[in-house]
């Protein structure tokens, strides 16, 4: 089995609100990363993913829970240890890179800060590797951020995450911002990064497409919670909780008839944090299949299939015999 280079533990995250009771952007999410691999982590915009990745890279702290990096507790005011470890990749570039330092500057800024490279001439060889691994050539080194088109900018943010040499990248909607015909190019990058560095990821993002094309496990969240996760397989194609279904169905075919059919069978309004049901599942309001114990009772993540975890009443009490929780716990009671 795969070391867990990460792994959160019922994090939950709050903040006040001077209108009305505390919101609640994380509600006891548990993800778990193992070495060289990718956990994708999607849901619709205002459902926790970007809170998740400040907090796992320590730019927010959890209201409660607790997050271990590489076997380590991690906890308090994050270090420059911790920083090197684990490294967060933003969502547009152009925000996260300083508009007034050219890329050399900023690069060699990385190094310096973090006592990786003594010597100009020695920071100026590992920058210029920096940029081969990223594919970007020497003549980028006296750009600014404003010379540069988007899928160049964020090779830079790429980078500079890596010029720590960190272990676990969280990439937060990598590629959202940038065009289609880029988007690909950013992919496969990240791919022979991830093989040649042997990095972890975390890649969140509701592209539902990027985010199979890249994953080796998935969580699903809704509102601030994981309702499923499992292999990529398994989630995106067999899911078992009715949010998954929907997101998974919601993604666009070429045929103007099934969309047409897709939109008249749309369940419900979309809720965002704050807006939540007070009791019961959190999807209730928008899901066709829900009973009266749904409206009343929060359901538990449970394993229904090795490895397959879903939060849902439905799904746990259809779970083939044998297969659910339930059974499983029978077989470790008989078992010799």
């Amino acid at each position: 089995m795969a070391e867990i280079v990460l792994r959160a533990t019922d994090i939950e995250k709050d903040y006040p609100s001077r209108r009305g009771p505390k919101v609640r952007a994380l509600r006891g999410v548990s993800v778990a990363l193992a070495g060289a691999s990718t956990l994708g982590v999607v849901g619709e915009s205002g459902c926790g993913k970007s809170t998740l990745a400040r907090v796992l890279v320590g730019l927010e702290q959890p209201t409660s829970g607790r997050i271990e990096l590489m076997g380590e507790l991690v906890g308090g005011t994050v270090g420059a240890g911790l920083a090197r470890r684990i490294q967060l990749v933003f969502q547009d570039p152009f925000s996260s890179l300083n508009p007034r330092l050219t890329v050399s500057v900023a690069l060699n800024e990385v190094l310096a800060v973090h006592h990786l490279v003594t010597g100009r001439p020695e920071r100026r060889r590992r920058v210029d590797e920096l940029l081969t691994m990223v594919a970007l050539g020497p003549r980028f080194l006296e750009r600014y951020p404003h010379e540069l088109s988007g899928g160049q900018a964020q090779r830079v943010a790429i980078a500079r995450a890596l010029a720590v040499e960190p272990r676990v990248l969280v990439l937060d909607e990598p590629t959202s911002a940038l065009d289609v015909s880029v988007r690909a190019e950013v992919m496969n990058l990240l791919s022979r990064l991830q093989d040649q560095l042997a990095l972890s990821y975390v890649f969140i993002s509701h592209d539902l497409a990027m985010v199979r094309h890249i994953s080796d496990t998935i969580s699903v969240m809704y509102l601030g919670k994981v309702v499923e996760s499992g292999p990529y397989e398994a989630v995106l194609g067999a899911p078992l909780h009715p949010y998954t279904r929907a997101l998974a169905e919601a993604v666009p075919l070429p045929d103007p008839e099934i969309e047409a059919g897709r939109r008249k069978a749309a369940a419900g309004e979309v809720l965002t944090l704050g807006a939540e049901p007070l009791y019961g599942c959190p999807y209730h309001p928008r899901c066709p299949l829900a009973e009266d114990l749904c409206r009343a009772q929060v359901p538990d993540l449970v394993e229904l299939r090795p490895g397959h975890e879903v939060a849902c009443h439905i799904a746990a009490r259809e779970a083939p015999v044998g297969t659910g929780p339930a059974a499983r716990a029978d077989q470790k009671e008989t078992s010799p």
